[in-house]
């Protein structure tokens, strides 16, 4: 019964109830029978194969018993009439529905038993008010401890109600197992899931958030217009808005990065140049202040920022047969070339990230395997430390962390992407995916929950969930987006989004939503 009609229904009972006593006002009061399936004594009353619950019975019978009923609900409210009831028993009953506030009413029940009733489970609130309770007989029901029962969990180690030994019946992993016994701790009853919150009406490739005046916000990029475009959380709409775009040409990356407090943007293009944006916040615009050159950057796929020591560094990775993967150093006016790769290998892209402790790049490419780059304290430079083996044909490679252990997702268009664990010398093989199609497979970090997505441009994305039991990543949920390109969580106003841009389709956003299957 639904939580809003129960108060409504309270109402019409006592309206009800004060109605017949205006009717019957200085007329002498009838005192109910006892119903004839029912034997009734002075305080007592037994009623074996009852049609229903009785009505009828004298209120102020302390002891009442129901044997081999032939109703299967007790309903709402059923002992309103009988508040002087000490003693309930329900014996060698079959009950499909007990509601919530069934027992309501009864302040000074002290003995309840629901033994033999053939019962799976318990609703939640069915002890509520029943602050007398010294005795709860559950014995020989069919309980199914799932995360319904967790309650009954949890009330079994608070309540100082004597309550005999009861057993579960189901699930097989809990068979036979004494619930007095179990712990809530058993009960795994948060699950997650990804459900559409809002579309945007374009197509995009990278995704980016940025902290900047005390605000999260997004960075779309938009190969068709070459726009990138800038989103803002509308806390009166509670929906993602633009506020601001930077126009270009074949717009293929939009990486922010703010640097004492003032925020750049790197407009990667495949036309007509790469440019470094400024924003103005007196002229309340972004100002082009630098070009990358063009000799190095001729085809940009994917850029990567970061910080080593007290020092800001972009690199951009280049896929063109003559460019050179570059890292660039900002120099308190501007981005100057800092070091370039390698040149003709056409990478595909750039991760940062620290292996104990140190900064490495690791670049993936069209031409060769993934190369692993260490940060050179004493030349303040990458070197080339190793490939990584057996992972010919990866598009990108992603990092994610699970407490001390570091972890790579590498994506293949054919054949299987990977998640690969690092040994200490080498990165070594922990799981594979099938993947067809894929240019995108990015591990997200949500709150406590570890994700990694898989996406495809020939079927469904695929939605992975980190199994901390298992040490790697079981399927969780399948996502309808149109060649992805890139996934990325943001975290605003309390609540938790997961952006996936589409080539093809429309960019959409989704929230991420928890749900306690014990509630």
């Amino acid at each position: 019964m639904g939580n809003a009609s129960r108060p409504l229904r309270r109402i019409a009972y006592f309206l009800c109830l004060l109605s017949v006593l205006l009717l019957t006002e200085g007329k002498k009061p009838v005192k109910p029978k006892c119903p004839a399936w029912c034997t009734c004594t002075k305080d007592n009353a037994l009623c074996e194969n009852a049609r229903s619950i009785p009505r009828s019975v004298p209120p102020d019978v302390i002891s009442l018993s129901f044997v081999r009923s032939a109703f299967t609900k007790i309903p709402e409210g059923s002992f309103l009439l009988t508040p002087s009831l000490q003693l309930l028993l329900f014996t060698s009953n079959t009950f499909d529905v007990i509601s919530d506030d069934a027992f309501m009413g009864l302040p000074h029940l002290e003995y309840l038993s629901l033994a033999n009733n053939n019962l799976q489970s318990l609703p939640k609130d069915i002890f509520k008010g029943l602050d007398s309770l010294t005795n709860v007989d559950l014995r020989g029901n069919a309980f199914n401890c799932d995360c319904k029962l967790k309650w009954l969990v949890e009330w079994l180690g608070s309540t100082n109600a004597t309550v005999e030994d009861i057993y579960c019946e189901s699930p097989p992993e809990y068979k036979k197992r004494k619930i007095n016994s179990l712990s809530p701790k058993e009960f795994d009853c948060i699950i997650t899931e990804f459900e559409v919150y809002q579309s945007l009406p374009y197509q995009s490739l990278s995704v980016d958030t940025f902290s900047y005046m005390n605000d999260e916000h997004v960075v779309i990029a938009q190969p068709f217009t070459g726009k990138c475009i800038f989103l803002e959380w509308d806390h009166v709409e509670v929906m993602f808005r633009n506020y601001d775009n930077i126009t270009g040409t074949s717009t293929v990356v939009c990486k922010p990065i703010v640097i004492e407090s003032q925020l750049y943007v790197i407009v990667a293009q495949l036309f007509g140049g790469s440019h470094i944006y400024k924003r103005d916040i007196f002229a309340n615009k972004f100002i082009k202040i630098q070009d990358i050159e063009i000799l190095k950057i001729r085809k940009p796929n994917d850029i990567e920022t970061f910080r080593i020591a007290e020092d800001w560094y972009f690199v951009v990775a280049d896929s063109s047969k003559a460019g050179f993967t570059t890292v660039y150093k900002w120099n308190g006016n501007g981005f100057y070339s800092h070091q370039s790769l390698h040149a003709w290998y056409r990478d595909t892209d750039v991760e940062y990230l620290e292996i104990s402790g140190k900064p490495h790049l690791i670049l993936s490419s069209s031409s060769q395997r993934p190369v692993i780059y260490q940060w050179n304290k004493g030349t303040n430079e990458f070197v080339k430390r190793f490939d990584i083996q057996d992972m010919e044909d990866a598009y990108a490679v992603k990092h994610f962390k699970v407490k001390e252990d570091v972890y790579i997702c590498l994506t293949r268009f054919i054949g299987d992407s990977k998640v690969m664990k690092w040994g200490g010398s080498a990165f070594l093989d922990l799981q594979r995916m099938p993947s067809r199609g894929s240019m995108v497979f990015q591990p997200l970090q949500i709150n406590n929950y570890q994700y990694a997505i898989l996406g495809s441009d020939y079927s469904f994305t695929q939605v992975y969930y980190w199994d901390a039991e298992k040490a790697k990543f079981v399927k969780f949920q399948e996502l309808n987006v149109q060649a992805p390109r890139s996934f990325i969580h943001v975290s605003i106003d309390k609540r938790d989004f997961l952006f996936a841009s589409s080539f093809k389709g429309t960019t959409l956003i989704y929230t991420h939503v928890i749900v306690d299957l014990s509630a």
